[in-house]
């Protein structure tokens, strides 16, 4: 067992056990397992606490992006351009509306899509861009924005990691359509898959609420035909229970994060947060050139650490068959990042000791 592992799901169920025992209590009870009031519940608390307009809960985090495009009406022949450094889920969405995923290479500094280079990427096939605010670090999104809005494409904007997440005082997610995750392992984790869209379009938001309930209109009438992308009844009471302490959990982020930047930087290359961004920091993320050595050293020390991703989308076997223009940004980036614990339930006793660990390390290596 690790010391300290990346993420502890279990410290952060048990402290809210009894409330979320007692919210599954209540669907059982009332036995509305699909499309019940916690979900209508669920959704309003979001868009409050995201400033949003609308708010619509899906099955997952690929729901919301495969949901999306096709409420844009993306599909076959179309492009979308992207980036590789993600997970592998923002562009298999792509190709599940039957589009193709164009990708360009990242900022060198944050990690993050560079605007500058959309118009390279640009064809006449072009319908969408989705930025990628990953870590919870957000997009330098207003050059992305006006780059769509000039060439009428549709913005998108992947949040699955960055719930919290702000750019110039307005949340991500709501510059564009956005898609968020409700994935265990994000800051608002469901207990098992779970997600939502962001639109301020409320035609739109009504065509997504079809979209996801197999085209249903009302219960006996189907419009066309779509998947099963609704969000359980279940997942939403339990994510009702944990809406109140995001606010606190993202602040518990946020000062972790900290305290990293101040105690590593001078000794570790850090991610580069964009200006006027405020971070959620789902993951936070050091560089360095032995990166597989560090992560062992601090195995051996107790310290569980991650890779968020070794492999770039485009060298995925999934991606095989659509050529890419070269990415060496984004190809060098992912041989030297390292994910550190970052999660509310890290004792700061536990991160000072990691700090501890990461410095004592450095100073040998630099002695080499």
């Amino acid at each position: 067992m690790t010391a300290v592992p990346y993420v502890d799901l279990v410290k952060q169920n048990a402290a809210m056990r009894h409330e979320i025992l007692e919210a599954i209590d209540r669907v059982l009870c009332h036995g509305q397992f699909i499309n019940g009031p916690e979900v209508d519940e669920l959704e309003k608390g979001l868009a409050r606490v995201l400033g949003v307009e609308h708010v619509i809960g899906v099955a997952s985090g690929t729901a919301a992006l495969t949901l999306a495009m096709r409420a844009l009406g993306i599909g076959p022949g179309d492009e979308v351009i992207t980036v590789a450094h993600s997970y592998v889920a923002t562009a298999t969405s792509v190709l599940l509306v039957g589009a193709t995923p164009v990708f360009v290479d990242i900022d060198a500094a944050t990690g993050l899509m560079d605007s500058s280079l959309l118009p390279q990427a640009l064809t006449a096939r072009t319908k969408a861009v989705i930025p990628v605010h990953l870590g919870g670090v957000p997009c330098d999104i207003e050059p992305i924005d006006a780059f769509c809005s000039a060439h009428r494409l549709h913005l998108i904007e992947d949040c699955a990691q960055a719930i919290g997440a702000n750019y110039r005082g307005q949340s991500v997610g709501s510059f564009g359509t956005g898609c968020f995750s409700l994935h265990p392992l994000k800051t608002l984790a469901a207990c098992g898959d779970g997600g939502f869209i962001t639109t301020r379009d409320g035609e739109r938001a009504e065509l997504l609420r079809k979209l996801r309930s197999l085209g249903h209109r009302d219960r006996d009438h189907v419009d066309f035909a779509s998947e099963n992308g609704r969000l359980d009844t279940l997942q939403a009471a339990i994510l009702n229970v944990k809406l109140p302490h995001l606010k606190s959990w993202v602040a518990a982020r946020q000062h972790h994060g900290a305290v990293y930047r101040e105690a590593l930087g001078p000794c570790f290359e850090l991610t580069a947060l964009t200006n006027a961004c405020e971070p959620a920091f789902s993951s936070f993320v050091i560089r360095h050139d032995e990166r597989d050595a560090l992560i062992a050293h601090l195995a051996e020390r107790g310290f569980e650490a991650k890779v968020h991703y070794p492999v770039p989308i485009h060298k995925q076997k999934a991606l095989e068959s659509y050529p890419s223009a070269s990415l060496p940004r984004t190809e060098a980036l992912v041989r030297r990042i390292v994910s550190l614990p970052v999660s509310p339930e890290l004792d700061p006793s536990q991160r000072d000791a990691l700090i501890d660990t990461l410095l004592t390390w450095s100073k040998t290596r630099a002695n080499h």
